[in-house]
């Protein structure tokens, strides 16, 4: 746990002085730690314990919470390295009991700067599993066939190689090996053509079939009761969550001689639980609850809200019954634990070794008391007391008085501050105004031409580096408000005008940043964003990149922090960083909320009269976007006719959405004129496929879809891609069902890696459309996608449901079920809106629309419309009969 602090020792030229980077005691969590372990090895070995149980309370998860500084990083660290060897250590920790048995640890890092996701959490997990050198067969054959689909031509071996932040774990040397192993053994038994893409297609299918008979070959995997289900999965991030369900199994079937405790400890876990709608951590969430025989140490600054039964709907498993050891007041090990400040005694042990010279502590008795008291036991004020001890030091040759350490944490940092050089105080200050920062970012912050001040800051150690994050350096954020706060009694101080400067130079680096990729897009939006609104800078740069953020349908949160000394609830919209902040928020989450409440939002940022002429368009189209999606017709149209005539950024987006509206009155000769407006930015494509399969023409409905999405592709649009694609599934399944199959597993697939309601909803209801007169419970599914779509207020998806159990009627030819689906879909019609949808519904079944029914403007005449939609219910019901063997 100790090693020689390199920051110190280069910093003297004392060959006696030694620097240890010390672990303090915290003698009582690793207790914890030790005695959790034995309570979960005792559960897991318990003969009613079942790690396919679904349904059993969980008790597998610890965790250590705290304020920041207080060390949680450095315990979580140390409990990983000590779990790795095990034997005790000159901080006083003893080896666990016997009784734990073997335990291979993988810690991993949450934050939000690390650039880690959830793939890479899971690929940590196996790696750490590969430790034991027991194959992992179910999990491997799933997993490999999710890489399959998602990495295509990408081998797994050099994707470890290529990203650093693998080569840690040991596995990564021969996990590859092993998959492959795992692979062609199973190719063998089940008597698949080889092992390279022998579980895409045919091959999944025949291992799925051959699981499902239990042929004696693969009978040990068979007896994994939900493997061939998650085969059968579309492989996407959803079903790779329920993949640690596999691990779990595997790890269940090792040998009793080489059993392990695979223990995970996820660090700063506060990045996870504060995302918007918690998306990240209901997917941790899931491989924690279907991994039992796994122990998660959570170390993070807030508890874990799991046992809430408040977050149903946004977690999998929310409330008591489910996680009783993470309820206030639990007894039991694991279960929730404050993380505190260090005793005095720690603070004493860790400041005698921390530096010593010819083997007796460097700093004396008296300064050890005062440095001690003045701490209060925060890890961070020891650490900075140190530095400054040692500069002092060697600056003076002589050994520091205790008064110079009387100091409270803000006058440490100013000291410490006040000890820097100059140049290098200017960049700290630079960046006291940034979350994370570069060293070229730095330099230009502090207006400096050379990058020797911003190289030597980033060597002080309360500068934390993440080489996975789109900037690496974060300095503590104690001490960026103690910066802030303490500047003031400096020599060189910054006036207020000095920190606007500061803060417009910061802003414009940052600015030249956004072009590189999407992650530091979002980063420098989200920093821009906070800088413009604190020294009320002028938007800038933050226009276009926010244009480019809504462009993609990746929908990362741009949230932003309350300004100081700001209430908490404080949504008032002042300036016009804070209305764009609300407006992109607001767009963003759409996507996982009500688009009424969305709608409120945007009218608020309209309303507020803060967001400059040039941006106006963007809260106005997705308000115009959203009312249509409400059913709000008139509003609709009103507001996407000013951002069409208003000639902006938005104006062809706006000119495709006044052509679905026209669609969806059914004015279709009036959508066809307007598509051949459009061109490539207005989704000329798209828009003709939507009118094609209105009319029953559903050859080019998906020749047009095809070409908006492969047209998305080559400009490097996955968002609309993705759209276009969901699109062309449900037009394919009106006829060609296989081929629809294959059309909504790649709209899922693609939909993966963006966030659109809608075109998730549209994938579900093309299964309804492709299974209608086929499957027998249609109805019922349809309720339940109905449900989704009720909750995320897409009229147009609950009107296209509707339709979908009505061709499901025609084809079955029952009246009843006809007349009651009608009755729903009648429910969606506002005057002539969806009533198209309705007249569809007669011309399918051979009948005439009833009188008081607006009728549409068909492209070729209703009789051909009628006869193309006879033949689409006539074609279904001879596959149906078909398949029934008629």
């Amino acid at each position: 746990m100790s090693r020689s602090d390199l920051r110190a020792l280069f910093r003297s030229n004392d060959r006696e002085l030694t620097a240890v980077d010390f672990f303090a005691d915290r003698r009582d969590e690793w207790d914890t730690v030790a005695a959790s372990l034995l309570v979960h090895k005792q559960w897991v070995r318990d003969p009613g314990f079942d790690v396919e149980d679904l349904e059993a309370p969980r008790r597998n998860v610890l965790v250590f919470y705290g304020v920041g500084g207080i060390g949680k990083s450095t315990l979580s660290r140390g409990i990983a390295e000590h779990l790795t060897d095990g034997t005790e250590h000159g901080n006083g920790w003893p080896p666990l009991d016997p009784e734990a048995g073997r335990v291979v640890p993988v810690r991993v890092d949450l934050s939000r700067d690390s650039g880690g996701d959830f793939e890479s959490l899971m690929l940590a997990l196996r790696l750490a599993a590969a430790e034991i050198g027991q194959p992992m067969p179910t999990f491997d054959i799933a997993f490999l066939r999710y890489w399959e689909r998602n990495h295509p031509g990408e081998p797994l071996d050099e994707h470890l190689r290529r990203r650093a932040w693998f080569s840690r774990f040991p596995g990564s040397r021969f996990l590859p090996g092993q998959m492959q192993s795992a692979l062609a053994d199973v190719a063998q038994a089940a008597a698949l053509p080889g092992t390279a893409g022998a579980l895409l297609g045919q091959g999944v299918r025949s291992l799925v079939r051959a699981l499902r008979e239990r042929r004696h070959q693969l009978r040990s995997l068979a007896e994994c009761r939900r493997l061939a289900d998650l085969l059968e999965a579309d492989p996407d991030l959803e079903a790779l969550s329920y993949y640690s369900h596999l691990l779990a199994w595997d790890l269940s079937r090792v040998p009793a001689k080489r059993q392990v405790t695979l223990v995970v400890l996820l660090d700063t876990f506060e990045d996870v639980g504060d995302r918007v709608h918690r998306d990240l951590e209901r997917l941790i969430q899931r491989m924690v609850w279907l991994m039992p025989n796994v122990l998660f140490v959570v170390t993070g600054r807030n508890r874990l809200q799991w046992d809430d039964s408040s977050l149903e709907g946004q977690l999998d498993w929310a409330g008591p019954q489910y996680w009783p050891g993470l309820v206030g007041g639990a007894a039991q090990e694991p279960r929730q634990h404050t993380v505190g400040y260090l005793s005095a005694e720690d603070c004493e042990t860790y400041l005698c070794t921390r530096l010593t010279t010819a083997g007796r502590p460097l700093m004396d008795d008296r300064t050890r008391r005062m440095v001690t008291a003045n701490s209060h036991g925060l890890p961070l004020y020891l650490d900075l007391a140190v530095m400054r001890f040692l500069d002092l030091y060697r600056r003076y040759g002589r050994t520091p008085e205790p008064h110079e350490f009387n100091l409270d944490f803000p006058a440490l940092v100013a000291r410490t501050f006040r000890d820097l050089p100059q140049n290098v105080r200017q960049v700290l200050r630079a960046v006291s105004l940034l979350d994370s920062f570069s060293v070229e970012l730095a330099a230009a912050a502090a207006g400096l031409d050379h990058d020797a001040p911003a190289l030597e800051l980033v060597e002080r150690p309360f500068v934390d580096i993440d080489s996975d994050a789109p900037w690496p350096y974060r300095v503590h954020e104690l001490v960026r408000e103690a910066v802030r706060e303490t500047d003031c009694t400096s020599d060189d101080r910054w006036s207020p005008a000095d920190w606007r400067r500061a803060a417009q130079r910061t802003f414009d680096a940052l600015g030249r940043e956004v072009a590189r990729d999407r992650v530091r897009l979002v980063a420098a939006l989200r920093q821009g964003l906070r800088l413009a609104r604190d020294y009320d800078l002028e938007l800038g740069w933050l226009a276009g990149a926010a244009f480019r953020y809504v462009d993609d349908f990746v929908w990362e949160p741009i949230e932003l922090p309350a300004s100081p000394g700001a209430a908490a609830e404080r949504d008032v919209i002042e300036s016009p960083a804070e209305a764009l902040a609300a407006a992109l928020s607001a767009i963003a989450q759409r996507q996982r909320t009500h688009r009424g409440r969305t709608a409120e939002r945007l009218r608020e940022v309209l309303n507020s009269g803060q967001l400059p002429d040039s941006l106006l368009e963007l809260p106005r189209y997705f308000l115009a976007e959203c009312d249509r999606d409400l059913g709000n017709f008139e509003r609709s149209l009103e507001g996407m006719r000013q951002v069409a005539e208003a000639g902006g950024r938005l104006s062809p987006t706006a000119a495709r959405g006044l052509a679905h509206l026209a669609r969806r009155v059914g004015r279709f000769t009036e959508v066809r004129d307007a598509a051949e407006t459009l061109g490539t930015e207005g989704r000329r494509d798209r828009v003709l496929g939507d009118l094609w399969w209105t009319q029953g023409n559903l050859a080019p409905a998906c020749s047009s879809y095809a070409a908006s999405r492969d047209e998305a592709l080559r400009l490097d649009q996955p968002g609309e891609a993705a759209l276009s694609q969901a699109c062309l599934a449900f037009a394919a399944a009106f006829q060609d069902r296989p081929r629809a199959a294959e059309q909504i597993a790649r709209a899922k697939d693609m939909l993966s890696g963006v966030s659109i309601r809608w075109a998730e909803i549209q994938t579900r209801i093309a299964e309804l459309v492709r299974d209608a007169g086929i499957a027998s419970e249609l109805p019922e599914r349809a309720e339940e996608v109905a449900a989704l779509a009720h909750e995320a207020g897409l009229t147009s998806s609950v009107a296209y449901i509707r339709f979908a159990v009505c061709l499901h009627a025609v084809v079955l030819d029952s009246p009843g079920l006809l007349d009651e689906a009608r009755a729903r879909l009648g429910e969606c019609v506002r005057g002539e809106e969806f009533a198209y949808l309705s007249e569809l519904t007669y011309f399918m079944a051979g009948s005439e629309p009833p009188a008081e029914l607006p009728r549409a403007t068909w492209l070729d005449g209703p009789a051909q419309v009628r006869a193309r939609w006879m033949a689409i219910a006539d074609d279904r019901r001879r596959e149906a009969a078909a398949m029934r063997g008629e």
